[in-house]
């Protein structure tokens, strides 16, 4: 691979999903972004959009908006089904946060499988999930089983098989790791977890827009995953949860609240949940956000899967050659890797702060981990190559060394 800026430039001028760039809202071209893994860019349709949707919809129609709102959390739910995750109408939804999502999903799923005590998830799962299960196992009376996992590697199905036996209720694992972008073998995990008749429920939100999701290959059951990473919603966007369509009226989670019911301006006296994905809706749906959502799944869509997973694979090969040297702290073969590559260094927070000074947004995670998100509809390979030499200079000279070593409220 040639690693001139030269190359890089000619790379954009191929770039089959180059020109999606365009439809980004960029103020300042020379802004290296490699932080889409935590919050996308935004769309030109979201902003006029929103801007339609307030001024005409909820400012001309007022009430009678409903008319129109009433299905969209389903409506986009499909998009994001079909157009991202490859599975069908109606096995997916927009409602609530990440995190209450998955509260609703692991709790039915316990429900599903009375006879059964442990839950199983690994410690390098991302922490709100972790917390989640903990209180679910506290509240409930279970036992949490937390499989070991290697950081920069990423899970092993071997061992999450092994932590199997017929106790188990529910696998709840990230299909791709927050710290290092690993990618489990969700084909291989669901398998091992159906073979003792456990339940599986996967976080997406590193996946969802970046990388293929073999929800339907794998059988998978149940998974959630937000909206403002890589497809763009904004910050606190929705979140989408999927229930596989055999399994939802055998489901009922735990926040019964009057979306998902029957016939719901009936208020009735009962609950009585719907017999469709819209059982796992709780209240209004929040309708600016789900417009975003729709906008941002609809350029996703609009790209295609494959292309963006492979334009993604080989931004960061990309920038893994140009960071020869580094000590690299993701899978080196793109085959296991998401869409954001993560180095390690003992003044990695340091660094981040002098790649900010310089024009270079990364995050950073701990233990002392520079993370990179190449989002591939509007990373370009000059992007990589400029955030790249950056990143060795201020390594090579030291000047990180002019920030202060404390890591903010916000890394």
């Amino acid at each position: 691979m040639d690693l001139s800026r030269r190359y890089a430039e000619t790379r954009d001028a191929q770039d089959p999903i180059g020109h999606f760039r365009t439809r980004f809202h960029i103020p300042d071209e020379r802004l290296v972004y490699l932080d889409g893994n935590s919050l996308g860019r935004l769309p030109l349709t979201t902003r006029d959009r929103l801007r339609d949707a307030i001024e005409q919809e909820w400012g001309g129609e007022l009430i009678r908006g409903w008319d129109r709102w009433i299905d969209l959390a389903g409506q986009v739910g499909d998009v994001i089904a079909e157009g991202v995750l490859g599975v069908g109408r109606g096995e997916v939804i927009l409602s609530d946060s990440s995190t209450v999502n998955l509260f609703k999903l692991a709790s039915a799923a316990l429900d599903a499988r009375p006879d059964r005590s442990v839950i199983v998830t690994d410690d390098d799962n991302f922490p709100t999930d972790r917390y989640v299960l903990e209180g679910l196992a506290k509240a409930r009376g279970l036992r949490l089983r937390t499989v070991e996992t290697d950081i920069d590697a990423g899970i092993d199905p071997a061992r999450i098989a092994e932590s199997l036996d017929d106790d188990v209720a529910l696998v709840c694992l990230s299909h791709v790791a927050y710290r290092s972008g690993a990618l489990a073998d969700m084909v291989a995990i669901t398998t091992a977890a159906h073979r003792v008749g456990a339940l599986t429920l996967w976080d997406l939100c590193h996946s969802a827009g970046s990388v293929p999701v073999p929800l339907r290959e794998s059988g998978a059951d149940l998974a959630v995953g937000c909206t403002y990473k890589y497809l763009n919603a904004g910050p606190g966007a929705p979140a989408f949860l999927y229930v596989r369509a055999g399994l939802q009226t055998e489901l009922r989670q735990p926040i019964w609240g009057w979306f998902g019911q029957r016939d719901q301006f009936a208020m009735g006296a009962g609950y009585d949940p719907v017999e469709s994905i819209e059982r796992f809706q709780v209240g209004t749906p929040p309708v600016l956000g789900v417009y975003a959502v729709l906008e941002g799944a609809r350029i996703t869509a609009e790209a295609g899967l494959p292309r963006l997973y492979a334009k993604s694979a080989e931004l960061s090969q990309y920038a893994i050659r140009l960071g020869e040297g580094l000590d690299l702290a993701s899978p080196a073969d793109p085959a296991r890797r998401g869409s954001h590559v993560t180095f390690h260094h003992p003044q990695a927070w340091q660094i981040c702060q002098a790649l900010k000074a310089q024009g270079v947004i990364p995050d950073f995670r701990t233990p002392q981990r520079l993370r990179l998100g190449l989002a591939p509809l509007y990373t370009r390979f000059v992007d990589v190559w400029d955030g790249m030499a950056r990143l060795r200079d201020i390594i090579a000279t030291g000047s990180y060394r002019e920030f202060a070593a404390e890591p903010g409220r916000v890394t």
